[in-house]
């Protein structure tokens, strides 16, 4: 079974690329490189081009008997600063792909969606029932084309799971991929290398309703969430048909870590102090989300298996790893 895994070259979407086919599927990925690295996808198939290209996607989707969709921009505070180049590619190209993937005859979507949908949660922690009221363009971004996985499945008999990531972080345990972002703004990586070069790691608010005024995040290893992506597609592979046409879930621990709590941990991993400074909080960040898993358990099988400490320490281990081959 072929699958295109488009965003391959990607965090998430190379690590779940890996998961697929060490289970035995053939893996096509697809990827313009605005954000992803030639260097997570080798060892793979990879068509460079983009989503927005419908006449590269035909031949590509003709191939593959399922896609997994994970190519989007997602910087909240980006989103925020440019709206237009989010919506120009989560929304419009998005839409280019969902098309071009029906008029191929793909049934079966695995779709890379946010927790950013729920917005400030009124009840944490958040269930798959908490109302969808996204603050940020990113999270209105990720919303549009889970409407739109909906209505298609509701008119076309399009099959889709949407899985709500929380904060994905760690790196593969074999060292070989990691977290590879240009520019870096996810807390573990930097706070990580602010231990290793002595740089200031910024903190945005300190005065949130929290234990210690810092925001709190759920904190998931990206190779928990690769197992749950490839659980979701064999989901969709079921031969039930009384199975809901598309499903979402939220991929979480059901546990939060505030920022101070982050820094901490990583102080403890690397045994270097963190230096810090405290800047003003940033428009479209929720004080608390926290994942409640439980309906990803009942369907899917899964769980998080991966702790706090241990998504740390192979992120530190991918650091140091990356660090030794640009000095060779």
């Amino acid at each position: 079974m072929a699958i295109l895994v488009v965003g391959g070259a990607g965090y998430i979407g190379s690590h779940t690329a890996r998961a697929l086919r060490h289970a035995g599927y053939d893996v096509i990925l697809y990827d313009n490189l605005s954000t992803g690295s030639r260097r997570l996808a080798q060892g793979f198939e990879l068509i460079e081009a983009d989503i927005a290209d419908a006449a590269t996607l035909r031949p590509a989707l003709a191939r593959a008997d399922a896609l997994m969709h994970f190519a989007a921009h997602a910087y909240v505070g980006e989103s925020v600063e440019n709206p237009r180049k989010y919506f120009r590619n989560n929304v419009t190209a998005a839409l280019t792909l969902l098309n071009s993937a029906l008029e191929a005859g793909i049934r079966r979507i695995v779709f890379s969606s946010s927790c950013a949908v729920y917005g400030v949660p009124r009840q944490i922690p958040i269930t798959e029932e908490t109302n969808r009221e996204p603050v940020n363009p990113y999270g209105a971004s990720k919303l549009f084309f889970e409407n739109a996985l909906e209505a298609y499945s509701r008119a076309y008999g399009l099959r889709s799971v949407r899985l709500r990531y929380f904060n994905a972080a760690g790196a593969d345990e074999s060292g070989e991929i990691g977290e590879l972002h240009n520019p870096e703004t996810h807390l573990i990586p930097l706070a990580l290398a602010a231990t290793a070069s002595g740089r200031e790691l910024q903190i945005y608010g300190s005065d949130y309703d929290t234990q210690d005024g810092t925001c709190v995040r759920d904190y998931i290893h990206v190779n928990d969430l690769a197992d749950a992506h490839m659980r979701a597609l064999q989901y969709l592979e079921s031969a039930d048909q009384n199975a809901v046409q598309s499903l979402a879930l939220n991929l979480g621990t059901g546990r939060g870590h505030s920022v101070l709590e982050i820094v901490e941990a990583a102080e403890t991993a690397t045994g270097r102090p963190v230096r810090r400074s405290v800047r003003p909080r940033r428009a479209g960040d929720p004080p608390i989300l926290i994942a409640d898993p439980a309906k990803a358990q009942s369907v899917l099988g899964w769980t998080a298996k991966r702790n706090l400490p241990e998504i740390i320490s192979s992120a530190w281990a991918w650091m140091q790893s990356a660090s030794r081959r640009r000095a060779a």
